[in-house]
């Protein structure tokens, strides 16, 4: 049936306001503000090492393209909140017109990111948010972190219940891996399973060595729930190296090459993915439409996709990529 003309015309504005917006993500150079130059942010984290953070540093990359911006990603070794704060100053005296904040303590940042914004500086809050307290970062773009947990939780029927599981965690000290943890815990406990928690540390081989210390320790544990990528990765390897074809599995969170092997395989049942390339992406499109036009930044949910054995082959190659 053909067009009238007013939907031919409503059409065509419509295509041009899409037009105008994919020309500003995808590679057109806005100016930046009168007189300050090419925009300069930084993302700040703890354990800047971690192999998570690879997907989140190719998505800040590509977003930093797009837009026009100098992009930097710093942080410290481990969980450091007085040197990560620290950090923030730092950046703050150098004169970065932008900062993501990987806000793991819920109050550790409070006044760091206050002095921020009354110098002028926009935060917003990556990886993991402060949304328990009051705080003056003006958006975070992270995981709902108990919802995540609690999918995991409820999505883990290959537990019996009844049973007694290890829950782990990489770190002490991380809002977002307490609160995976209390939304694991709340899943379980309806189906009455108990469990025991460790802090495996984020040293890889001694967190596989740890987690397979405390299944042999404990026979009626036969099952390990992660909380983060480095424990996860660690109890397929625990359950590969010593209790293989005996009845133990795991799951947990994050996607690298050797989860989604050893989700191929059937050590790990399931795994939760946060698309960390999105939360490296739209903080730097959000700081530089705010720092450019006044567009105020707003909270995005990284979601908690549950992936199985049958998403492997469509994941590889990305998660080989660096985009998953």
């Amino acid at each position: 049936m053909p067009f009238s003309r007013k939907k031919i015309r409503r059409k065509s504005r419509f295509h041009g306001a899409i037009g105008v917006l994919w020309a500003i993500l995808v590679g057109s150079v806005v100016p930046a503000v009168a007189g300050e130059g090419r925009l300069r942010f930084v993302f700040i984290t703890c354990c800047r090492d971690e192999a998570f953070f690879g997907p989140v540093k190719q998505g800040l990359r590509d977003a930093a393209r797009a837009m026009d911006v100098a992009c930097d990603f710093i942080g410290t070794p481990g969980v450091d909140v007085v040197a990560q704060a620290a950090l923030v100053r730092k950046a703050l005296a150098e004169g970065y017109h932008g900062i993501a904040l990987n806000i793991i303590d819920p109050v550790a940042f409070d006044e760091v990111v206050r002095e921020a914004r009354q110098k002028g500086v926009p935060v917003v809050a990556f990886n993991t948010d402060d949304r328990r307290t009051p705080n003056a970062r003006l958006a975070g773009i992270c995981q709902n972190y108990y919802a995540a947990g609690l999918a995991l939780g409820r999505a883990a029927t290959f537990i019996p219940s009844g049973s007694k599981v290890l829950l782990t965690q990489h770190d002490r000290g991380i809002s977002a891996l307490d609160d995976r943890l209390r939304g694991l815990q709340d899943a379980l406990r309806q189906r009455k399973i108990t469990w025991k928690v460790i802090c495996s540390t984020n040293e890889p081989d001694r967190a596989t060595q740890i987690i397979a210390a405390e299944l042999q320790a404990d026979p009626q544990i036969r099952f390990v729930l992660g909380t983060g990528l480095t424990d996860t990765e660690a109890a397929g390897h625990a359950i590969e190296r010593h209790f293989a074809g005996k009845g133990y599995a795991a799951a947990g969170f994050d996607l690298t090459p050797e989860i989604l092997r050893m989700l191929r395989s059937g050590v790990l049942r399931i795994t939760v993915d946060q698309q960390p390339y999105a939360q490296g992406f739209y903080p730097v499109v959000q700081l530089a439409l705010y720092c450019r036009f006044g567009i105020m930044p707003c909270d995005l949910d990284a979601g908690a996709t549950l992936v199985t054995n049958r998403d492997v082959d469509r994941l590889l190659d990305l998660t080989r990529k660096g985009y998953r």
